[in-house]
């Protein structure tokens, strides 16, 4: 009986956290959506309903650094291979290889394509000089 349950557990588990991260994500963001729906009936200029939805909106103004996570991927990487080596065998050696190559690539993204705005100034500028 105890052989049944946990692979039946297993298959609930794997249906039910993420249907329950839905309904939570749903219910958070409810009083938000009706918050900005019954302003923006008030409100008669567009620019200020656009305003308020910036100040709403949680998403992240600054663009991604891929330097950063490209060095945080490289030492998952080596985490990794130094879980095979030590452990569980040359599999886990050789992935660890391949996301650390992902994080080596990654990082030089972020060298190669500048994503701050003070970083693109500059090198707008830099290009202006020549």
């Amino acid at each position: 009986m105890d052989s049944v349950l946990i692979p039946i557990f297993g298959i609930l588990c794997g249906i039910i956290v993420p249907v329950s991260v839905f309904i939570w994500q749903y219910y958070e963001g409810k009083g938000t959506r009706e918050t900005v729906l019954e302003i923006a009936k008030h409100i008669d200029d567009p620019s200020k309903v656009e305003e308020l939805l910036g100040i709403f909106d949680e998403r992240k103004k600054e663009p991604i650094d891929y330097r950063r996570g490209g060095v945080i991927t490289i030492f998952v990487g080596i985490g990794i291979y130094l879980l095979g080596y030590a452990q569980m065998g040359p599999f886990f050696e050789g992935v660890g290889y391949l996301v650390g190559a992902i994080g080596i690539g990654t990082m030089v993204a972020g060298y190669l394509y500048p994503n701050t705005g003070e970083e693109l100034t500059n090198a707008v500028e830099d290009f202006e000089k020549k």
